[in-house]
């Protein structure tokens, strides 16, 4: 099914649960799962995190107009965020007619770190950790056989030098291909398993065995050439691209162009139960891994006024363990994008983070982000005034109307309507 739907947004939350149904093949269940009407309990809550007292629902929405290397694809998002959703999609259906969104990936290993201190010679334990690599390796996969049948595990190491203030001590990374899990359990095992043996040869302290949320063995890239959006307007097409200019100088700038990005990424993340706090670290480190803090998208200009934009960044995501395969509604999630392997899902959810930046730009050029933002806030903002479900609708009507978004002017227009 395309994904291309005209006027997806005017639709009921059923009449588009019912498209996405139709591609995803959702059960009667599925579609009772993602509507919150069975699914998630208190139960669940407390079987995942402790000391649970209840859980908090986040909307999720379904961006359309993605077309990622050849296939159509629903992406769920879980977000509270107004005008996210809309923006993804909007930016998605420039790319859709010159082919979408292309993807690489190069690979999955994770990386994880063994701190060794009180060392008499580092170079010399060094030199000796990697005489020993293949025993280190052996070790690590010990503790994960069912990894190794898949063709993951441990796979290499390396190992640096680090000074710090009080001393030089050796970092030991250990690369581990993880397949379709994100991987954090499994390298965290291997990490502590294989510490008593670092110690023994190096005759140092192990201090910290932890996995690093810099995955920059996991890079993916995700491309599109974007359809004018400005109608051949070339002022509005050179503020495009100082806009994103800027943001790769300055990072004061940066840092909000990536909390756009990040808008896209995360709300995927959640919606299908990865750790957001991991990929959002990973992709902020990564940032700033040349010693500036810097944008994780770039844009030139193409053909015929197009943008030809490009994003890359490390995406720890997986379709194994962990809240994916706990969680529902994160199930349902996983079945609505229809992937197969941590290898899509990231190919995917790169393509949404840079569509997501490719709206706020284009809104930065032209409009101002606030615009587009306060139109679709205005239904919080008529909640928030009091106003009840049959009469958000028409609050939202005379906003846009007006033009005026205020909260003083929400509790007008609602006054107005109650009359």
């Amino acid at each position: 099914m395309s994904t291309r739907i005209k006027g997806f947004y005017k639709l009921s939350p059923e009449e588009r649960l019912n498209i996405v149904s139709e591609s995803a093949g959702l059960t009667e269940q599925d579609k009772a799962v993602i509507r919150g009407e069975e699914g998630f309990t208190v139960q669940n809550a407390d079987n995942m995190v402790e000391n649970v007292i209840g859980y908090m629902p986040v909307p999720v929405g379904v961006a359309v107009n993605f077309k990622v290397d050849g296939k159509d694809v629903f992406i769920p998002m879980a977000t509270e965020e107004p005008s996210v959703v809309a923006a993804a999609s909007n930016a998605a259906r420039l790319a859709y007619n010159t082919g979408g969104f292309t993807t690489s990936f190069n690979g999955s290993i994770m990386i994880g770190q063994v701190h060794v201190t009180d060392l008499k010679n580092p170079y010399g334990a060094l030199a000796t950790i990697y005489e020993n690599k293949e025993a280190i390796l052996e070790k690590c996969n010990e503790q994960d056989p069912t990894l190794v049948s898949f063709g993951g595990g441990a796979i290499d190491l390396e190992v640096r030098v680090v000074e710090t203030s009080a001393e030089k001590l050796l970092v030991v990374h250990l690369f581990v291909d993880t397949k379709d899990a994100m991987g954090a359990n499994a390298v965290n095992t291997m990490n502590e398993a294989v510490a008593p043996l670092i110690e023994e040869l190096t005759g140092g302290v192990v201090v910290l065995r932890i996995l690093s949320n810099l995955a920059d063995r996991r890079i993916v890239r995700a491309r599109a050439v974007f359809e004018d959006p400005f109608d051949g307007n070339q002022e509005m097409l050179n503020r495009f691209i100082k806009a994103y200019e800027l943001a790769a100088a300055d990072p004061y700038r940066a840092a909000t162009h990536n909390k756009g990005i990040m808008n896209g990424i995360s709300a995927a993340v959640l919606a299908t139960g990865n750790d957001t706090r991991a990929i959002e670290a990973g992709a902020h480190a990564y940032a700033a891994r040349n010693g500036k803090y810097t944008t994780l998208t770039h844009y030139e200009l193409g053909e015929n006024n197009t943008i030809v934009g490009t994003i890359e960044l490390p995406l720890a995501v997986g379709l194994v363990g962990g809240a994916t395969k706990s969680h529902p509604v994160a199930q349902v999630g996983t079945k609505i994008l229809g992937v197969k392997t941590a290898r899509e899902l990231s190919g995917i959810i790169a393509a949404l983070g840079l569509a997501q930046n490719f709206a706020g730009l284009r809104a930065l050029a032209s409009e101002g982000i606030q615009r587009g933002h306060m139109k679709l806030h205005t239904r919080n903002m008529a909640v928030q005034a009091g106003a009840q479900p049959e009469e958000v609708d028409a609050v939202v009507a005379l906003a846009v109307k007006e033009g005026k978004y205020r909260f003083d002017d929400i509790k007008r227009y609602l006054e107005e309507v109650k009359k």
